[in-house]
């Protein structure tokens, strides 16, 4: 695990964080290979299956031919989930919530914590409780508009977007330009026909073609 400036530092110049939830380990290897390969370096897997933990317990097995890769892990809802990553190896820790436990156990172990927020007061009780790294979830329910509403609002926070954000240029470019730091992609860019045919070329493509929205950040 590294420190939180450094994790903050690489997520906040990723542009893209790619994020899933596979269940089987093999086929969950593969994904983040192929991200790994067409330039991602950041990667969320979410806790949404029961097998979540030992599947990201396999990926951290990665590190050790993958330089760089950095691999956190979403959906943490509870302080039990999180004190269970975090001991798993994870990299950096988001929620779709704002949990105060959660926070706590951040602090803690001195982990990167993303918490998920909709509302302003939201984002308040996240930067009171020390967070400058906020998920806007979810993103197509809020719109560009309302990144560019509340910035003024909140000096020093960084919003990535999560939720509706769509696998083209041209949402992404939507997004970093209302002032989002960066977006997180999941079914839209890891696909259920991706996985089914297993075109982890494919995958590895798109990801290059997405990632030249970052080199014009």
């Amino acid at each position: 695990m590294q420190n939180i400036d450094t994790v903050s530092a690489h997520i906040l110049s990723a542009t893209i964080i790619p994020l899933f939830y596979e269940e089987q380990a093999q086929v969950a290897e593969e994904v983040v290979k192929a991200l790994y390969n067409g330039g991602v370096r950041t990667i969320e897997f979410t806790n949404r299956g029961a097998n979540a933990l030992p599947v990201f317990k396999k990926l951290q097995t990665l590190k050790s031919t993958l330089p760089g890769l950095l691999l956190g892990i979403g959906t943490i809802k509870t302080a039990e989930d999180a004190k269970n990553y975090i001991d798993a190896g994870a990299d950096f820790l988001i929620s779709p919530v704002f949990d105060a436990s959660v926070a706590d156990i951040a602090y803690l172990n001195k982990i990167l914590w993303i918490p998920g927020c909709m509302t302003p007061t939201e984002i308040h009780m996240a930067q009171s409780a020390g967070c400058n790294i906020i998920k806007l979830f979810p993103g197509n329910i809020l719109g560009a508009g309302f990144i560019e509403a509340i910035q003024p609002l909140f000096s020093g926070i960084h919003f990535l977007v999560t939720g509706g954000v769509e696998a083209t240029s041209e949402n992404i470019a939507m997004w970093l330009k209302a002032g989002a730091a960066g977006v997180g992609l999941g079914s839209k860019l890891i696909t259920k026909q991706v996985l089914a045919e297993k075109n982890y070329l494919q995958l590895t493509k798109t990801t290059q073609q997405l990632l030249a929205v970052h080199l014009e950040k």
